[in-house]
């Protein structure tokens, strides 16, 4: 693609790595089939390649962004599916990442879409401040049918209908090996997923622990910062991100560390981005190294030697975008599924979008629940007696339209070794 960026844009280091990736796409296509709202919509404007056309439209004019690239760039999940099918290696997450900010600069949105993020902002990264308001949200869903906004009755809806209370593993502290100590990793506890579902975390210690891993639960950790970044909110996502490599580089320069894990594959895609994040920053050495050792939890399984068992369960696994195309990370967890024993099965277009992708079941809410109902009967088409997921968004908004029990990989791997059975199972 031809770029006419001056030479004075191209000083500022985020024009520069926008133009390098503009100049990277070949207008190829292959985007538009593979990608969640495109299929939905049918709206050129609603693909990758449109939202490319108008992101580079905006920024090579520097203007501020109208209404229009606002609509078409709000849609987009950021699945990054595009990612994954490009044949010219286009890097669209940061430049869409790159556009959201120049839009939370340049942009007044209408009043209740500035309430609705600044709330947004102000409590899904707090796990207490989540607590509170997931209950509040469930004595209010009743009467969710008043509300005038389809995105507060999202709100209402989200909750779910058990809270399960704070689980003390998530507070700092030093979990030992059983056994010989093998590795020394740390794990990240997540934000909204303490407040959600509290098993995940458990069940990976147990796991992590069985197989000779010391787990640290690092102090002054807090949210990776995606559910921001994905707003446009560079501080603020900047802030929460410099809080987490500070803290894990105290574990690094301490006892040191082999690995940090993460069983959110959402917030695993933002910090192994920290290095680019940080690029330009006092921290770049350090969120690089903490980029380094960042991995999914299913990575370091692999590294493992995870026993052998026969479950005899047909397991659907849902392969999360953030993992598949963010981290390309695909036959991980179903090897680790089958060497347990389960009967593991695909849905059809498993690289679909389930329409969680962080806030955006909230913020789209119309658009979602037609990916969620595809993602839904692809899932149960195989008649499986559980849904495996490997990121707390997708069990949630799964789970909010099914009948078949909806579980972390990792619980299963924990009970598939001596660990208990998933309380949803």
């Amino acid at each position: 693609m031809k770029t006419e960026f001056t030479a004075e844009q191209l000083k500022v280091p985020a024009i520069a790595r926008a133009n390098q990736i503009l100049r990277s796409c070949v207008h190829c296509g292959f985007c538009t089939a593979t990608c969640p709202t495109y299929q939905v919509l049918g709206d050129e404007l609603d693909s990758p390649r449109g939202r490319i056309y108008l992101i580079k439209d905006m920024l090579e004019n520097d203007r501020p962004a109208d209404a229009k690239t606002v609509k078409h760039i709000d849609r987009c999940l950021s699945c990054l599916a595009c990612m994954t099918t490009c044949p010219s290696g286009v890097h669209y997450m940061h430049l869409v990442d790159h556009a959201r900010a120049h839009i939370e600069k340049t942009y007044k949105r209408p009043l209740m879409d500035r309430l609705l993020r600044w709330t947004l902002a102000r409590i899904l990264p707090y796990p207490g401040r989540f607590r509170w308001a997931l209950i509040g949200a469930k004595i209010g869903r009743p009467f969710r049918g008043l509300l005038p906004d389809p995105r507060l009755r999202a709100m209402l809806e989200m909750a779910p209908k058990h809270i399960p209370p704070v689980s003390r593993n998530d507070d700092p502290q030093v979990f030992p090996a059983s056994g010989k100590r093998r590795m020394r990793v740390a794990l990240m506890t997540g934000c909204a997923q303490k407040a959600l579902n509290t098993d995940i975390n458990d069940a990976t210690i147990r796991l992590l622990r069985r197989l000779g891993c010391e787990v640290v639960i690092a102090k002054g950790m807090g949210c990776c910062g995606a559910l921001v970044h994905h707003m446009g909110k560079e501080d603020e996502s900047h802030a929460a991100a410099a809080g987490n490599i500070r803290a894990w580089m105290a574990e690094v320069q301490g006892e040191g560390l082999d690995a940090i894990v993460i069983n959110t594959s959402g917030c695993g895609t933002t910090v192994k981005d920290y290095g680019h994040m940080f690029r330009d920053e006092p921290l770049a050495a350090e969120a690089a190294k903490v980029s380094g050792l960042a991995m999914d939890i299913s990575e370091l399984l692999m590294k493992l030697d995870l026993p052998k068992a026969d479950m005899g369960l047909r397991v659907a696994y849902h392969a999360a975008c953030s993992l598949q195309h963010g981290q390309q990370i695909k036959t991980y967890p179903k090897d680790l599924l089958k060497r347990a024993g389960f009967e593991v099965v695909e849905p059809a277009d498993s690289h679909l979008c389930c329409g969680s992708a962080g806030t955006y079941n909230l913020m789209q809410p119309e658009i979602s629940k037609q990916l969620k109902a595809r993602k839904i009967s692809t899932l149960e088409a195989k008649e499986p007696q559980i849904i495996a997921a490997g990121n707390i968004g997708c069990m949630m908004q799964i789970g909010s339209g099914t009948k078949v029990p909806v579980v972390h990989t990792v619980e299963l791997l924990d009970w598939a070794t001596g660990g208990p059975k998933p309380r949803s199972v």
